[in-house]
């Protein structure tokens, strides 16, 4: 009985000693120069970089969505795959499909083929697996009219996903940079008429 008792003790003490510890690295210190005291420059500050969430005006309406300008990833598949037309364009659904377009036959083929490519969203985040990029090909015999499209994969899948993941990166890079420039641009104004 006494053994159970102070087994017992033991393990309370310990699992005490080993929650104390894990809400150590949760918050981390700020310096009072870089995180605004006054609630509502802290607000706007995090908005402008793009951080957390805002509820209140607006919030309450249905079908409010930030659309593809402030979605760095949406921004650089439009614009890498800017070379041919796309069919179906839906940020909404996160998808992106592109019409046909000419594969580049081989010298002395009898036969057309064509490519379409189709990009899907599975998350906002810039990261490898935030897309899945797929490509079909189309082979038309130019004797008879008969065609057949099959998905295929291919080098040019990867590469188009490294383009969009590298141009969103950038594109991420830059509109932090600008918030940064214009939020100590407006934290001097706000020092000057002190």
């Amino acid at each position: 009985m006494p053994n159970q008792k102070l087994s017992k003790l033991i393990t309370v003490l310990f699992i005490l000693t080993s929650l104390s510890s894990c809400g150590s690295n949760i918050f981390k210190r700020a310096d009072v120069k870089d995180v605004p005291i006054n609630v509502n420059e802290r607000v706007k500050k995090n908005v402008e970089e793009g951080r957390g969430i805002r509820f209140g005006k607006g919030s309450a309406e249905g079908g409010v969505f930030d659309f593809a300008s402030s979605n760095e990833l949406w921004r650089a598949s439009i614009e890498v795959l800017d070379f041919v037309p796309f069919t179906n364009a839906s940020y909404s659904g996160g998808i992106l499909i592109t019409e046909w377009f000419d594969g580049g036959s081989k010298e002395n083929s009898n036969n057309n083929r064509d490519l379409k490519i189709t990009v899907r969203f599975l998350t906002n985040e810039i990261r490898s697996d935030a897309l899945s990029v797929s490509i079909h090909e189309k082979i038309c015999k130019i004797n008879n009219s008969s065609c057949s499209v099959k998905k295929i994969s291919s080098n040019l899948e990867n590469e188009i996903k490294v383009a969009i993941l590298k141009r969103a990166a950038f594109l991420e890079k830059n509109q932090l940079n600008k918030n940064a420039k214009e939020y100590r641009k407006e934290k001097r104004s706000t020092l000057k008429d002190r």
